[in-house]
């Protein structure tokens, strides 16, 4: 974090009106902003009509092999996720330990902190050996549920926010939240 990224000039041509010749991060599925008040910020996303939410506390019960620039780390979080059509919406407060969620905090409050890609449906490992041949680290990953591997890619410094990538098997579902908001959907 805070290092200048090198410009790298690149041979790219443009492809089609919607993709370049080095194109590969493909659809954006995921918005997540970080924030210090879930519940208001939850209220707000309520305010313009997304929701209803559903709410989970993350910590060593839910998530495994949790990695900290670079070192074993276990910090906790209240996470909130809706839908909004296709766009999968997600807030974070930070609870406990260090992490990237409580540095962004501190550096920019309340805002936007990653974008999840499905980089054309590349596998997991190939999609972090790419960002990692174009200069990016990963910065936290983890293991959801046993099942779902992810990791934050330190993208700050040339687009304003992180990407995250995550491998959801197919079939996955969420277990039942702790509580929604601002209420359950109708039975």
């Amino acid at each position: 974090m805070g290092e200048e990224m090198p410009v790298v000039k690149m041979d790219v041509k443009v492809t089609s009106p919607t993709t370049l010749s080095n194109s590969f991060v493909g659809e954006t599925f995921q918005i997540c902003v970080v924030t210090a008040d879930i519940y208001r910020t939850l209220e707000q996303f309520v305010r313009i009509g997304i929701g209803p939410w559903k709410i989970y506390t993350f910590n060593d019960d839910l998530i495994e092999d949790l990695v900290y620039r670079g070192e074993k780390n276990g910090h906790s979080a209240r996470l909130a996720i809706a839908w909004s059509g296709a766009m999968w919406w997600e807030v974070i407060q930070p609870l406990t330990g260090n992490s990237i969620y409580s540095e962004w905090l501190e550096k920019h409050g309340d805002s936007i902190h990653h974008v999840a890609v499905d980089c054309n449906g590349m596998s997991y490992e190939d999609r972090i050996k790419e960002f990692v041949r174009r200069g990016y680290t990963v910065t936290q990953s983890g293991r959801f549920m046993g099942q779902v591997p992810y990791c934050y890619v330190d993208t700050e410094n040339s687009t304003g926010f992180g990407v995250e990538l995550v491998e959801l098997p197919e079939n996955f579902s969420l277990p039942e939240p702790e509580e929604w908001y601002p209420g359950p959907p109708p039975a």
